[in-house]
Parts: C-alpha cells; sequence; structure tokens
C-alpha cells in the first residue's frame, strides 16, 4: 500500500509544480487536474493488482471491481482535496485502505507535499513515518480545536453544516476547514485536531482515515453515535475525552 501511494504520488508532485503555471495562464486547470487524477488511481490500481490479483477494488474514479476474494477489497482515493490541488495548496493526500469483511483493516494517507505517511494496521497502532501517532489528551472543549467539512456550490445541507459550525465555534478555541477530509482524519490520529465531523462523505473519503483514528486511540461514529460512517456518509472522530461531549454538541437540533 505505501509503495502504491509513493508510486502515485510521484506523478501527483510533478503535476502539482505545474499547477501554479496553468493557474496564471488562460489555458484554465480543470481538465489537467482531472488528468492527474485518474493517471493517480491507474498507477495504484496497477501495483496493487500485481500485489493481491484477486482483491477487488471500490475506487473514486472507476467505482466497485469485484474480485476473486469476496473478503478483501481496496478502497481508494488516488488524490482527496482536488479543489486544493487545483489552487496550488499542499493540503491534498492519496488514500488507500484495505477492507477486510467490510472493516478497514489496513489503511495509509500519505501528502506528498508535505511527505508525511499516517498508516496503520488492525491491532498494531497507528504511525506517521516510523513515529507511533497518539489522539489528543485534551479534556476541555474550550481548548480543543475542532476540523470539518462545509458544503460548497452545488451542494445541500449548508444551513445544517454553518448552525452545527456556530456551536461548535462557540464553545471551542476554534474550526479549521482545510477541504481534504482524509487528512483531517490523519491529523486527528496525530494529536493536531482534538475532533473531526462531515456529513456527505463517500466510503474512500473515510476508511483510511478512521482506521487511523481508532488505531490512535480515538473513536469514530456516525455523528449522531451510529456504527455505519462507512456507508452512511457522517462521521466523527475525536479522542475519548471530548467525544461524547462532540456528539452531544454536534446532535443538537
Amino acid at each position: 500500500m505505501t509503495k502504491a501511494a509513493r508510486k502515485a504520488a510521484r506523478g501527483l508532485v510533478r503535476d502539482f509544480g505545474e499547477v501554479h503555471e496553468l493557474q496564471v495562464s488562460k489555458k484554465g486547470v480543470a481538465d489537467f487536474v482531472s488528468a492527474a487524477d485518474h493517471k493517480a488511481e491507474q498507477v495504484i490500481y496497477e501495483e496493487l493488482s500485481a500485489a493481491r490479483p484477486k482483491y477487488g477494488f471500490v475506487m473514486e474514479e472507476r467505482g466497485e471491481i469485484e474480485g476473486a476474494d469476496n473478503s478483501n477489497r481496496w478502497i481508494v482515493d488516488p488524490l482527496d482535496g482536488t479543489t486544493n490541488f487545483l489552487h496550488g495548496l499542499p493540503q491534498f493526500a492519496i488514500s488507500i485502505a484495505l477492507e477486510r469483511d467490510r472493516q478497514p483493516y489496513a489503511g495509509v494517507v500519505y501528502n506528498p507535499a508535505t511527505d508525511e505517511l499516517f498508516w496503520a494496521e488492525k491491532g498494531e497502532g497507528a504511525f506517521l513515518n516510523d513515529r507511533r501517532m497518539r489522539v489528543s489528551a485534551r479534556r476541555d472543549l474550550t481548548e480543543c480545536i475542532f476540523a470539518c467539512g462545509l458544503p460548497f456550490a452545488g451542494c445541500s445541507g449548508r444551513k445544517r453544516a454553518l448552525e452545527e459550525t456556530e456551536r461548535v465555534l462557540e464553545q471551542t478555541a476554534g474550526v479549521r476547514r482545510f477541504g481534504a477530509a482524509a487528512l483531517d482524519l490523519a491529523f486527528v490520529a496525530a494529536g493536531r485536531f482534538d475532533a473531526f465531523w462531515e456529513r456527505d462523505l463517500n466510503i474512500w473519503d473515510v476508511a483510511a482515515g478512521a482506521l487511523l483514528v481508532r488505531e490512535a486511540g480515538g473513536i469514530v461514529s456516525e455523528i449522531e453515535g451510529g456504527g455505519k460512517f462507512l456507508t452512511e456518509g457522517s462521521i466523527l472522530a475525536a479522542n475519548s475525552n471530548v467525544y461524547d461531549q462532540a456528539k452531544a454538541l454536534l446532535s443538537e437540533g
């Protein structure tokens, strides 16, 4: 998984270096970034298929590909944070999860711009490059930073998201909206954020990051507390000290 992520990253880093030049030209970058996304996914698909030929896939661009092994499948987002990438912002990631019996078993979230590799395997802990990660130990909401996702143009749910954000702002040290859910979850695992919530996500946005949080000692669920965050699109991840407070705060109204 790490080999596939790093190999795909080489192309993304090269293309990311071209984004600024395209931004200041008349060409625009949407098609260019779309091509970069597809190229990265192709590299990951080829690498993982060679390593485990019988495993299936769920990929952001290609959709679901059934494998001969019904227990194992790869969950892949080749470029999480596409809008950041398009604007030349170095906050994007490759996200790869191995799902075993429909539960995350291993995960990799890699930011090529910073060379930070977040990875975990079920029961083995979570790591940032070669260093063990733990979620933060903060207990007081007034000292906590939450991360979130907010709906952009054309998406529903903006009023609800803004109401949730307002409630969180009233009781915490602040809210960050970085635009890459996989990295937001990785940052919770690393103790940089104390909690993260978002609605209307896809399985490839959260599968790897959710495992990182759990293996780093955090709690992951749907925002209201259910366990179907992989399929229902709603996710809350937090350290165990503030999880209940965060859930109560976000579930108000």
